[in-house]
């Protein structure tokens, strides 16, 4: 998988705002955990081959 795009983080952020509550003023937190989550995902792909990297 490459790069996450700006649209899945966006998509994650809103879900983690969500299970979190809903709670004001900390949409920089919820995006970087987002972003940062998929990094991860993409870092722990079983399938990724060296032209995936």
């Amino acid at each position: 998988m490459s790069e996450p795009t700006e649209q899945d983080i966006r998509d994650r952020a809103h879900r983690l705002w969500e299970q979190a509550g809903k709670p004001e003023g900390r949409d920089d937190e919820f995006w970087n955990a987002a972003e940062q989550a998929l990094r991860n995902e993409d870092k722990s792909d079983t399938l990724r081959t060296p032209d995936t990297l």
